[in-house]
């Protein structure tokens, strides 16, 4: 479950915070996988800022998430029978986003390796991650998932115009992997700071 930040001034409750705990996580998760295929694009370049920067932009975002689950289970704010309700309803609707976004990306794995373009794989998969965000917006009342959904998709589209492999100088490097992976995981990064920001501040 991620978590409804629309309502600024209103106090979150427990079930929000601990929403907003799974929100931080995830992007902190997902980022680290984007960062990866970004870190073996780039393997060659032996740039220790590559490795660095993203096991700590991962590490902050994973003490943020931890945070927000110990102050949400140090609430005591008990929940009416209809927002229970509605809480039941809201994660029923992610799980259902959340399953489909999977099945989406397995499909678009298994028709890459099939035709042998598996190359398009990643840019297509930014696309899938991208377009979730969208119905997650409305789900959580949160315009700034738009924003990730769309710089995602913009990534994935212009990732299928980026040459597979590129040269800085001497080194070889798939410049496809890099732009795509390092791009999405700060997008994640960026969003994952928000969602904890912005449960902080109120």
């Amino acid at each position: 479950m991620f978590v409804i930040l629309g309502n600024v001034t209103a106090k979150p409750s427990k079930a929000a915070v601990f929403g907003a705990a799974n929100g931080v996580a995830f992007m902190a998760f997902f980022g680290a996988l984007w960062a990866s295929i970004g870190i073996v694009g780039t393997q060659n370049i032996g740039v220790p800022a590559l490795l660095v920067v993203p096991g700590l932009m991962t590490l902050i975002l994973l003490f943020g998430a931890f945070s927000l689950f110990g102050k949400a289970r140090r609430m005591d704010n008990a929940a009416t029978p209809a927002e229970k309700e509605n809480a039941n309803r809201t994660n029923r609707r992610f799980g259902l986003i959340f399953g489909l976004e999977g099945l989406a990306i397995m499909i678009a794995s298994v028709l890459c390796n099939l035709f042998d373009r598996f190359e398009i794989f990643f840019p297509i998969m930014a696309i899938i991650v991208g377009l979730h965000f969208f119905p997650l917006a409305r789900l959580f009342r949160e315009n700034f998932y738009v924003g990730t959904g769309v710089v995602l998709c913009v990534l994935g589209i212009v990732s299928f115009f980026i040459p597979l492999d590129a040269s800085i100088g001497d080194v070889s490097i798939v410049a496809r992997s890099a732009v795509i992976g390092y791009g999405s995981a700060l997008t994640l990064w960026v969003t994952g700071l928000r969602i904890w920001i912005a449960l902080r501040r109120r």
